[in-house]
């Protein structure tokens, strides 16, 4: 059986329900934070799985996010928001998460202890050596993520395990290991609570920092956005408008002609003679508006 820190027992949890809603409330947010402080911790390892992970897209490979339980609706949703984002298309980003939308009815069920199941997910997509699989495991010795881990490898995929248990078995063999050593849980064993904190943490570090890498960010700015909603519309007018320095009804004829992207209308708005020629420069930059700009001049 799985022990380690995500099985102990908290130094505040004797008599936690006995005590007033706010005491409660207090120690819970203190977990939390405590939780959250152990991330700074994994920064390098953080580092080295987003450039792994850019140069597996950058080679035409696909992020693979695999988990279980809560760990892998964490995984679920930083795999969730980078089309949106960052622009990566959907077929570049695959979720493995066990039981697939069954879980998300039942997800305590058996579908994490299911390797059989693991290794059917992972030849129905097909992992090889251009992808990069991320797989998550609080306790680090989930055999769902175990089992795709080792198939990945076996297929020559580079694999970033996250796990919050020093010793994890799943770092073993992991081209980058990003351990999250979180305390133990107010409430034992509840993974969902400050284990998931942290990895919601490193997860968005990740893909920002795998953002950035791609090209997809410049001052703070979502350049690479996905125009489909009216917020996000507005959205992207607003960062032409600051990044270009022209005016909102410029930014918005800019971006139609640049079908909404948002680097296209900067181009534009920099001189750049047409929506063809805005791609062009940004395929000769590797798609970073940054580059693009500085070759203008």
């Amino acid at each position: 059986m799985a022990g380690g820190k995500t099985e102990g027992r908290h130094d505040q949890a004797s008599g936690l329900d006995k005590r007033p809603p706010v005491d409660v409330l207090r120690v819970l947010a203190d977990g939390q934070k405590a939780a959250a402080a152990v991330v700074d911790a994994a920064l390098g390892d953080i580092a080295a799985a987003a450039r792994l992970a850019a140069d597996a897209l950058l080679s035409g490979g696909r992020l693979v996010y695999v988990g279980a339980g809560s760990s892998g609706l964490m995984a679920m949703a930083d795999a969730l928001e980078l089309p949106g984002t960052y622009g990566i298309v959907h077929d570049r980003i695959v979720i493995l998460l066990a039981g697939g939308a069954a879980s998300l009815q039942d997800l305590a069920g058996g579908y994490e202890d299911d390797r059989d199941l693991a290794l059917g997910d992972a030849s129905a997509v097909s992992i090889d050596a251009r992808d990069c699989v991320i797989a998550v495991s609080a306790s680090g010795s989930t055999p769902y993520a175990l089992a795709i881990s080792s198939y990945a490898k076996e297929k020559g995929a580079r694999v970033v395990a996250l796990a919050n248990n020093p010793g994890a078995a799943l770092f073993e063999g992991a081209d980058v290991s990003i351990l999250l050593a979180t305390p133990p849980e107010v409430i034992s064993g509840s993974t969902r609570m400050g284990a998931g904190t942290a990895q919601k943490i490193a997860f968005n570090m990740f893909s920002t920092l795998v953002g950035i890498h791609l090209g997809h960010v410049h001052d703070g700015h979502m350049v690479n956005l996905k125009t489909d909603n009216i917020k996000l519309k507005r959205r992207a007018c607003r960062i032409v408008c600051d990044i270009s320095g022209v005016g909102l009804d410029e930014a918005e004829r800019l971006l139609a002609r640049s079908e909404g992207s948002v680097k296209t209308a900067v181009l534009l708005a920099a001189g750049v003679q047409d929506a063809g020629a805005a791609q062009e420069a940004l395929d000769r930059s590797g798609q970073s508006l940054r580059r693009a700009l500085e070759a203008l001049g």
